[in-house]
């Protein structure tokens, strides 16, 4: 781990540790992400309920004087690639600098102890969600899976007729919800690549908190033939005003789930159901999602922008590229270059029946965070070349490479953390 450090700017010098944080430095750590994300405190009793997600364990802080200055943090869990197989992942969430030490070397020093860290652990993966997408390239992040936000007009919007859902729609009390959800959750399982687990230490921050508040959120699930198989957690906001009285409110999706596509279309049935509503807004739905064709006027619902979802980070190469599945073409030799863990740095052959390193010529040259960008299926080689991310040797293998890493569904997470 790295030990005592110095960084400076303008002549300034801020002198800092970075290591692990112990069990008494949770909450300090916790309020001060909370002032570097622009956010109060957390009360004694937001602490109370939310305290079990912020363990001690894989945090990494930065002290100035035994005062914390950083923070970042990670947690274990499992992510699904292409082929079906789940890898072990590093979630990385909960990244902070107090405001007045920024720049001066703080986050550079944390993201490589938590990279030794990943390392040592044995993780093939790590991944996140950039609150600043400039900021993650440089530890070797790249843009894996985005996501949409749709606007749907209501009441006009409805689906086809022959748009099949069947089973029925219940909602739950908060109680209910939070005993249910998350076997729910595991059941529906993880379908996409890009989708990851969620432990239980996820769900008291991110489902627990929204739906035992008292802010609107409510929880449906749709049952069909084989018991319970998807659910929706959303949340009425008011949109009247003085200029439109009569103004319905709007349904604000928060987690949308299922597992297959009548369940999907039964919940997308009930959200357009609901009365006295004149908008449903989802944000980083898959971008494959077809909810614009299941209307009977596919006008009524609109992109209203792609934004990136998740960034993945290939901690061991070779181990990442072994595990997941390839298209039908012909190998191709990838040139990696990885100047923060120049272990992973080398020739990678992939095709088929799988990847290994090798001694060949590399056909295609890129940084490892240009290869998080491809690994998931989201971009294509070609597309990534034509800007200049890949370095092309042999324009022969742009074309078996687009074919090796691309996905029949799109990658997508689904998973806010």
């Amino acid at each position: 781990m790295p030990g005592r450090m110095s960084r400076g700017k303008i002549g300034r010098m801020t002198a800092f540790d970075v290591r692990p944080i112990t069990e008494e430095e949770r909450r300090s750590t916790f309020d001060l992400l909370r002032r570097a994300l622009h956010r109060p405190r957390a009360t004694d009793g937001f602490w109370a309920r939310v305290g079990v997600s912020w363990p001690a364990a894989h945090k990494f802080g930065a002290f100035e004087a035994g005062s914390p200055i950083g923070i970042v943090s990670a947690y274990d869990t499992e992510i699904a690639v292409s082929g079906g197989r789940t890898l072990p992942v590093a979630a990385v969430e909960g990244v902070g600098v107090r405001a007045d030490r920024t720049r001066r070397g703080v986050l550079s020093a944390m993201m490589a102890a938590q990279l030794a860290d990943f390392v040592a652990r044995g993780l093939p993966l790590a991944v996140l969600h950039a609150s600043e997408p400039t900021i993650y390239g440089r530890f070797g992040y790249g843009s894996a899976a985005l996501g949409k936000i749709l606007r749907v007009t209501r009441p006009a919007a409805r689906l086809h007729e022959r748009v099949a859902t069947g089973g029925e729609v219940r909602l739950l009390t908060p109680e209910e919800a939070v005993k249910e959800i998350p076997g729910l959750y595991r059941r529906i399982g993880l379908h996409r690549p890009g989708m990851i687990g969620r432990p239980e230490r996820w769900w008291p921050m991110a489902h627990d908190r929204h739906v035992n508040a008292d802010d609107g959120h409510q929880v449906a699930v749709h049952s069909g033939p084989d018991g319970d198989d998807g659910f929706v957690v959303y949340a009425t906001i008011g949109s009247r005003s003085v200029d439109a009285p009569d103004r319905g409110a709007v349904l604000d999706v928060h987690d949308l789930h299922a597992a297959g596509p009548a369940a999907r279309a039964a919940l997308w049935r009930f959200l357009l159901s609901v009365d006295l509503v004149s908008e449903v807004r989802a944000r980083h739905r898959p971008v494959d999602e077809p909810l614009a064709v299941m209307l009977t006027d596919h006008r009524h619902a609109a992109t209203v922008a792609v934004e990136d979802d998740l960034w993945l980070r290939p901690v061991d190469v070779a181990a990442a590229l072994a595990a997941r599945t390839y298209r039908a073409a012909g190998p191709v030799v990838l040139a990696v270059t990885d100047r923060l863990l120049p272990a992973n740095t080398g020739h990678y052959e992939v095709g088929p029946d799988g990847a290994r390193r090798t001694d060949a010529a590399a056909e295609l040259a890129l940084d490892v965070d240009t290869l998080g960008m491809l690994y998931l299926g989201q971009w294509a080689a070609t597309t990534l070349a034509e800007v200049g991310r890949i370095d092309v040797r042999d324009a022969a293998a742009l074309g078996r490479a687009d074919e090796l890493f691309t996905t029949t569904a799109a990658p997508w997470c689904g998973t806010a953390f």
